[in-house]
């Protein structure tokens, strides 16, 4: 009895990996779509349609692109944790989406590092640190006295909870030991635009979505949030040189529900690696400051877990508490 259960098991393993490789290698036979869990104009909608688009061409089925917003990216990752594991609802997950938000969230929906299993990592965006130009202040130091000497009295936008502009803003206020109101908006769009006219007074958002407005003057520049000055930008400071070990950039990359085809996750990673390093995209990405860096699918796991408690202790450390 013995022999034949194991021979049944043996079987059955053996058709499951046949069965595997029989969907990746029928992949793709219909529509893929991308959840993008922020709002258009953000850098995560922007690489989602510039990789739809090179999918589609490619495998000749259509690849659209879906904005599930709210909840901190929360609506969009929850429905794709939820969706079938066939490799056609995919999303573009974040910092905040697949590492942070546990730690700012309360009953959380889905599971971040369970419930996902990591395609390709995508791009890691430098952040800006920008001000309205009513606020007298050049520098990053000179931000820190106004606000020591202006307890509260300033307030802050992100593009919403866990996102990377909350997550810089929080690090901020922490390391500086400085006073600030959080903002959160649905998106960094709506964030930038309140930012302009005076609603909020400082931002941290990604360099593609904020230089064009720090280069027409309507916005001040002070610094860049990553660890070192970015080559594109070799003038501007960074945080770090006025504030030791700060360090915060923008990461996202593709995720499919756990149980995804290990041959299809592997099908989608090396095309979308292709993609992020065609001449064109790569030139896309210096001009927003951004970088692809190649990762197996294994690697961007490892990473994910990596952030996820690395972020964690900063919060917990701030005393942040669950929203």
């Amino acid at each position: 009895m013995k022999k034949i259960a194991l021979v049944c098991v043996l079987g059955l393993t053996f058709l499951s990996a046949q069965l595997a490789c029989a969907q990746g290698a029928n992949y793709p036979n219909r529509q893929i779509k991308i959840i993008s869990p922020f709002a258009t104009g953000g850098i995560a909608d922007g690489f989602s349609r510039i990789i739809a688009q090179a999918l589609s061409e490619s495998y000749g089925q259509p690849a659209i692109v879906e904005n599930k917003t709210g909840g901190g990216g929360n609506i969009g990752a929850d429905f794709v944790a939820k969706s079938p594991a066939d490799g056609y609802t995919l999303i573009m997950g974040s910092i905040g989406t697949h590492a942070v938000n546990p730690y700012l969230v309360k009953n959380m929906p889905y599971d971040p590092l369970k419930d996902f299993v990591p395609v390709v990592f995508v791009l890691d965006a430098e952040g800006l640190l920008a001000v309205n130009p009513s606020l007298p202040v050049k520098n990053v130091s000179e931000l820190i006295a106004y606000l020591k000497a202006n307890p509260g009295k300033v307030s802050y936008g992100s593009g919403g909870i866990g996102t990377a502009s909350h997550l810089a803003g929080e690090l901020f206020v922490m390391t500086a030991k400085v006073d600030m109101t959080h903002i959160p908006y649905k998106g960094n769009a709506l964030a930038i635009t309140d930012l302009i006219g005076g609603q909020t007074q400082v931002m941290f958002a990604t360099m593609p979505t904020i230089l064009p407005y720090v280069k027409s003057d309507k916005l001040r520049g002070l610094a860049v949030t990553g660890a070192t000055r970015d080559p594109s930008m070799p003038d501007l400071p960074s945080i770090s040189e006025t504030l030791p070990g700060f360090d915060v950039k923008n990461w996202i990359g593709l995720f499919a529900p756990v149980g995804t085809p290990p041959a299809i996750v592997k099908k989608l990673h090396d095309d979308v690696s292709k993609i992020m390093q065609q001449p064109a995209v790569q030139k896309k990405l210096e001009s927003e400051g951004a970088k692809y860096y190649a990762m197996t699918p294994e690697a961007f796991g490892a990473f994910q877990k990596k952030e996820s408690a690395r972020w964690g202790k900063i919060i917990k450390s701030a005393g942040i508490k669950p929203e």
